[in-house]
């Protein structure tokens, strides 16, 4: 919320606390994103590939697990990064950039920074290797699937995967875009640009998954459709 309150406002100052709580909260969101993804993609595998054992794979106590691991793990990996951060002392107040950024706060730190830069390398690398393998062998045994089953089979995995794979492409642009504008001094992309991509990883990002996995339900797709459909019932009424 103080992050909306900022884009809205001409308030631009936030205090240490709420700095530290801002990056613990986007940083859990956006593994717990990632890692939701990978848990996807996964399900998916099993749908297409084990259709017969589906359900024997994928009970609810499974998903239960899955759920509660990356919740856990998210929450620790940043606890630990939450403890490092506050530990530091800082000689600057002014951080270039949309919110409060982890690689940022340590920047402006006077003390001793070795062991944050260290942990702050590994934990990114996990954060980024440890979804993406699962990721990367369901949706390439599916599309081994596709290309040797028949067309419907190569229709149904389409339409099942595609919800998740542009999640996975909105969701990877954005935050490896802003691991790149802060590990890399990006001055040569303006900064009107630098703040958008920011504020799409962030605030746009959010916003457009429940559309894009809302409209593959069928329900939910009646119901927009019966919704314009009589508006523009209405409107041809109205200017008769």
């Amino acid at each position: 919320p103080f992050l909306l309150i900022q884009i809205l406002s001409d308030i631009h100052t936030i205090s240490a606390s709420f700095c530290y709580l801002q990056i613990f909260c986007l940083y859990t969101y956006a593994n717990v994103e990632f890692c939701n993804l990978a848990v996807m993609s996964y399900d998916r595998y099993l749908a297409i590939c084990c259709p017969l054992q589906y359900n024997t794979h994928m009970t609810s106590n499974k998903a239960f697990i899955f759920i509660a691991v990356v919740w856990l793990y998210s929450f620790v990996k940043f606890m630990i990064t939450l403890s490092l951060n506050i530990h530091l002392t800082l000689c600057g107040n002014i951080i270039k950039s949309f919110y409060c950024n982890n690689h940022l706060i340590v920047k402006l730190a006077c003390s001793d920074t070795k062991v944050n830069n260290i942990y702050g390398l590994f934990a990114t690398a996990v954060s980024i290797l440890v979804p993406l393998l699962p990721i990367l062998f369901s949706y390439m045994t599916i599309l081994k699937i596709c290309f040797s089953g028949s067309r419907q089979t190569r229709q149904k995995a389409v339409s099942t995967c595609t919800p998740q794979l542009t999640s996975l492409i909105n969701f990877s642009f954005g935050c490896y875009f802003e691991i790149l504008q802060t590990r890399f001094e990006m001055n040569n992309v303006p900064r009107e640009l630098r703040i958008i991509l920011s504020a799409y990883s962030s605030v746009l990002q959010p916003i457009l998954n429940p559309v894009m996995f809302g409209m593959q339900m069928s329900k939910i797709r009646n119901t927009f459709k019966g919704l314009f459909c009589c508006k523009m019932f209405t409107g041809h009424r109205d200017s008769m």
